[in-house]
């Protein structure tokens, strides 16, 4: 546990400096007139991640988290099992985002993972799956102005109704 502990802060850090350094591509700043610059939310949220490994690896050297002082493994097989399944959910989600859009492909991962992954109730499975959905189209599309991906033509009445509330 302990060295995972280490070596999972160590692969965060690295992919929050890669993520950095990516983002700076396009503008981190305030851009007059337009606001944000389109690299500033992955640079800053990079920064923090980066900041949080930084934390994580100071408890491991001081031994004061509890899998810092520990010797047990870091995965025992329920954990490499849902390793295994939240990760096989994960490529399911990305190969849907061409056929069922950005927003039916969020819809799809969260039943996925809410009703069969965390066996919560059907009630708070569907309120999520499309309050979730609705609350990042508004977000992105409304507010950022930011498009993500359509989908096949199939969805686009969903968004036509959407995109009326918007405009």
């Amino acid at each position: 546990m302990r060295n995972g502990e280490i070596g999972a802060a160590g692969v965060l850090a690295l992919f929050s400096l890669y993520l950095m350094w990516k983002s700076t591509e396009l503008p981190i700043g305030f851009v007059e007139g337009r606001g944000p610059g389109g690299g500033a939310w992955p640079f800053w949220l990079s920064a923090i991640m980066l900041l949080c490994c930084g934390m994580i690896a100071l408890n491991w050297w001081r031994r004061t988290s509890p899998p810092s002082q520990s010797d047990e493994p870091f995965l025992d097989g329920h954990g490499w099992r849902m390793v295994a399944l939240v990760g096989g959910s994960l490529i399911g989600f990305i190969a849907l985002i061409d056929v069922v859009s950005m927003y039916g492909a969020i819809a799809v991962f969260l039943v996925v993972y809410l009703r069969f992954l965390g066996r919560h109730s059907w009630a708070l499975t569907l309120v999520l799956a499309l309050a979730m959905p609705i609350g990042f189209f508004f977000f992105f599309e409304g507010a950022m102005r930011i498009t993500m991906p359509s989908g096949m033509s199939f969805t686009d009445p969903v968004f036509d109704i959407l995109y009326d509330i918007i405009y």
